[in-house]
């Protein structure tokens, strides 16, 4: 059977996983996030250079799909440019992306839970994890049923979740006011907090590079996901189609997050929207239509978190089971169930998680923290990206190919500079785990570690125990 009739994922498919691994919890709360980060003008600096990286990804990633189809995965293209070792790297960080990411969704859906059960709104509440962890467990039996399935479930997901995202938009451009927006477009704002005490927002104290900084990761925090198509091409009824889905997915999120965020800034103050509680666009409807608006929104996020969550699920142990064919991970994790899902990859990946959900009662910063380690963990794989472009443009002696590649690994490792060097650095406490099946993997594929590469998993292994060591004396808190 040609590409054209096989069986697999179609396009409209593909997009909604793009749109929907994407659309989370994040984009319900950067209203907020982006007031107390930054003023309205150098957030729109913060969202031309995000949007600009973003896109470069995107054009790299449908690049590679369609010069480079013996390819399968995002991990893959570290791999082929780098060696083993490094697909390994970008790998082991998109799985470990994938499922804290999952925790960030597991505490916003408590939050927005706690609009109707107030015991809920922590996030992090012993009830909030009972019921969180009940529903990725759920996620998991789905996913174990086959993931093309579960991408047509997604599908639907996508489509329901967009509806209250839509309304938003629609009543925040309604509501726009020019004057309130232009207030403050890149002036100071004082906050009267309901202690009496007056601060200056973060935005307004550091200069323009400060609030751009501090609105970066929340900014690539809701483009995580975006890979979700090229994850799947394998999967996919064209691979070309995985491309297409991805720049039309990004194109669509650039719109729609831009809207989200900037626009309110023309509804409330700055000092207000800082002021608002999470998640901001909750309230925000809220504060437009009453409780019956809160509520609609907050069932919104719900649906939204839980297609997010589903995506979540698939791509991780899709990244873990392309690599046990690549011999980067032993051959257990990618053990197909009689549904065609890679279960083993499964299980292992929920029972980490649980164990992580479990640790969340410890801390009331559990979404920043586990969005924060998330994007920063994915950011690794996706400079591997931008690497591997310019490697090939430089082989190919096409500027047009390693000047994206360039530009996109230049943009991923700024940001890695800026704002993720702590996460990142606790994220290799994980790493070393992920050392021992790797070296497992060599083992039984008859191969020998390098020494090159002993020497990079002993430097890493030192790093992270001084980064356990840092949280276990409380120099770093989650």
């Amino acid at each position: 059977m040609d590409e054209y009739g096989k069986k697999g994922i179609a396009l409209p498919a593909l997009i909604a996983l793009v749109v929907s691994s994407a659309i989370g919890a994040g984009i319900y709360d950067l209203p907020a996030t982006l007031a107390v980060n930054a003023t309205p003008g150098v957030a729109l600096v913060a969202w031309l250079i995000t949007g600009t990286g973003i896109l470069l990804l995107a054009w790299n990633l449908n690049y590679v799909v369609l010069n480079k189809p013996e390819l399968n995965g995002i991990a893959d293209y570290a791999r082929a440019g780098f060696g083993d070792f490094a697909g390994f790297v970008s790998g082991w960080g998109y799985w470990l992306s994938g499922w804290l990411g999952n925790i960030a969704f597991a505490t916003m859906m408590m939050s927005a839970v706690g609009y109707f059960i107030p015991s809920f709104k922590s996030g992090n509440s012993i009830e909030a994890i009972i019921f969180a962890s009940i529903i990725s467990w759920f996620l998991t039996w789905i996913v174990s049923r086959g993931i093309e399935s579960a991408a047509i479930l997604n599908l639907i997901v996508t489509i329901t979740k967009l509806i209250p995202i839509l309304a938003f938009m629609v009543m925040i451009v309604i509501s726009f006011k020019s004057g309130v927006f232009t207030a403050h477009f890149w002036a100071n704002v004082s906050v009267n907090t309901d202690g009496g005490k007056i601060f200056f927002s973060t935005a307004t104290t550091g200069g323009v590079i400060k609030q751009i900084q501090g609105s970066i990761m929340a900014m690539m925090w809701v483009f995580v996901g975006i890979e979700g198509a090229t994850m799947l091409a394998d999967r996919a009824k064209r691979k070309s189609d995985a491309g297409k889905a991805t720049i039309i997915g990004v194109l669509a999120l650039l719109v729609i997050y831009i809207i989200i965020s900037i626009l309110p800034f023309g509804y409330l103050s700055q000092a207000e929207l800082v002021k608002m509680p999470h998640p901001a666009v909750v309230y925000i409807f809220k504060q437009m239509l009453g409780p019956v608006g809160g509520a609609f929104i907050s069932l919104g996020l719900m649906v939204s978190i839980f297609g997010a969550w589903l995506s979540w699920t698939m791509l991780p142990v899709e990244s873990t089971s392309l690599m046990a064919k690549q011999g980067l991970l032993p051959k257990w994790f990618g053990t197909l169930n009689k549904y065609e899902a890679p279960a083993h990859a499964l299980y292992i990946t929920q029972i980490l998680m649980q164990l992580f959900l479990i640790t969340l009662v410890f801390t009331d910063q559990a979404y920043n923290f586990a969005f924060s380690m998330s994007t920063s963990a994915i950011i690794i794989t996706y400079s591997f990206v931008g690497a591997y472009m310019v490697k090939l443009g430089w082989q190919q002696k096409k500027f047009s190919v390693f000047l994206p590649g360039f530009l996109s690994a230049a943009f991923e490792l700024s940001a890695i500079i800026f704002v993720g060097l702590q996460y990142l650095w606790l994220a290799t406490i994980i790493y070393v785990l992920g050392f021992i099946f790797y070296y497992l993997a060599r083992k039984h594929a008859g191969k020998n570690v390098k020494p090159i590469e002993m020497a990079l998993m002993l430097i890493i292994t030192i790093v992270a125990a001084l980064a356990l060591y840092a949280l276990i004396s409380g120099q770093v808190s989650l």
